[in-house]
């Protein structure tokens, strides 16, 4: 698969979030069931920074604050979206650290417990992409820190939003972040789209390797 050539992503995803509703894009959850059991089941207490990697206006945010998680930020390339989800939740918005960046160029001193990421990766189709974005999970998780990353599995979708993407099975998503981390569960679950179709996704729950600290 070939990158698209000078292709703007922060303007395509501004475009996208300027233009459709909440409940008009194909990863819209009501509740997002799956990243909530996974962020649950890492078992962390409620005061650990978690990091929600292309969070945009996603309602995990508002799901995260109600069980009572005090150290959230919400990174996103689009500037509206982030805007939308501030909008939404009102006061309860200052609770939140709200970030507008690109993934693959983000630098921070900062560390997190926590990496989540449903449905970013899959959108990086290059490999330089590929490895700015393991450089910057690996730099800013915790030595015991724990990641969350849920791409299209094989059965699922081979383009979102006019996006060719890439699919991962629960094995080449493992072998992606190996050896610096390591795979302790693997699961595939269907995503139940606004517009009554499915999406096969593949979700890894990864800790740092103990060989590389």
């Amino acid at each position: 698969m070939k990158p698209i050539l000078n292709f703007d992503r922060e303007k395509h995803w501004e475009h996208i979030y300027d233009t459709k509703a909440l409940n008009e894009v194909s990863w819209y959850q009501e509740t997002p069931d799956t990243s909530l059991k996974l962020i649950t089941n890492a078992n962390l207490p409620k005061s650990v920074k978690i990091l929600d990697v292309g969070g945009g206006d996603s309602l995990l945010v508002d799901h995260l604050l109600r069980l009572g998680y005090q150290n959230i930020t919400v990174l996103d390339i689009s500037q509206k979206a982030i805007d939308r989800a501030k909008e939404r939740l009102g006061v309860l918005a200052s609770k939140v650290t709200w970030i507008v960046e690109d993934i693959t160029i983000f630098k921070t001193s900062q560390q997190y417990d926590l990496w989540h990421d449903r449905a970013v990766f899959h959108f990086l189709t290059s490999e330089h992409d590929v490895q700015a974005y393991k450089s910057a999970l690996n730099h800013i998780l915790t030595e015991d820190g724990k990641a969350i990353i849920g791409t299209f599995s094989e059965s699922g979708p081979a383009k979102c939003s006019g996006i060719e993407i890439k699919q991962y099975s629960d094995t080449s998503l493992k072998n992606t972040f190996s050896p610096d981390l390591l795979a302790t569960s693997c699961a595939f679950f269907d995503h139940n789209t606004p517009f009554n179709t499915k999406q096969n996704f593949v979700f890894c729950s990864f800790k740092k390797s103990t060989n590389n600290l």
